[in-house]
């Protein structure tokens, strides 16, 4: 019985291939993906105008996230504001500023506080938070990762026009200044410059325009 509901499904696929063009495809999945930004608006603290959030997004913690106006979002990305994690309890704050354009697969998240200024575009694989399971120490290596502690070294804060690489990791207590530019797969963790231009693992400035 799978089998033959696989092959109609199939079937129905392929005839309906030869009957719609992809630009009308392109044009309905528009469409369902306004209305899923306007269903998903009541989920956070604020939603700017001019929102487009593609369908799905994983959010956790919605009225801890503030996103301004113009906000474009690819699939799968996730937003996690954590006000609680086991027996801890904490004041997660996300402020996403005006015209961000965020691609697919992407994962930020706050247990403290973490920014991005305007007109920040961010690759797709990217992963930014402010904490981590546990410290390094004797105390948590005791434990598996998955019952340690969330802590955080730090808010992290991403100034306005920077550009994020594709595979780029932003670690706790870091500051990305205004301008700057991230090349794909680096693992920020250290604050970089205005102006800057970063790369590698650890991230290092290799550029800065004056």
């Amino acid at each position: 019985m799978k089998n033959i509901i696989n092959r109609f499904i199939r079937g129905s696929i392929v005839a309906c291939s030869n009957i719609v063009t992809l630009s009308v495809v392109k044009g309905w999945k528009s469409r369902v993906n306004q209305y899923y930004t306007i269903w998903l608006r009541r989920e956070f603290r604020a939603l700017g105008k001019g929102a487009g959030i593609c369908r799905p997004i994983y959010l956790e913690g919605g009225k801890y996230i503030t996103v301004g106006e113009n906000f474009q979002c690819d699939q799968r990305l996730r937003l996690d504001a954590i006000d609680r994690y086991k027996e801890n309890r904490f004041c997660p704050e996300i402020i996403i500023g005006d015209n961000v354009t965020i691609q697919k697969d992407c994962h930020i998240g706050a247990i403290q506080k973490l920014s991005i200024g305007n007109g920040v575009l961010i690759a797709s694989k990217v992963y930014i938070s402010d904490h981590s399971h546990g410290e390094f120490n004797s105390e948590n290596l005791q434990l598996p990762p998955e019952r340690r502690s969330l802590s955080s070294k730090g808010p992290v804060t991403i100034e306005n026009n920077v550009w994020i690489g594709e595979g780029v990791v932003v670690l706790p207590g870091v500051t990305i200044g205004e301008n700057s530019i991230v090349g794909a797969n680096a693992v920020v963790t250290k604050s970089i410059p205005k102006n800057s231009l970063a790369v590698g693992n650890p991230a290092v400035v290799i550029k800065i325009i004056n």
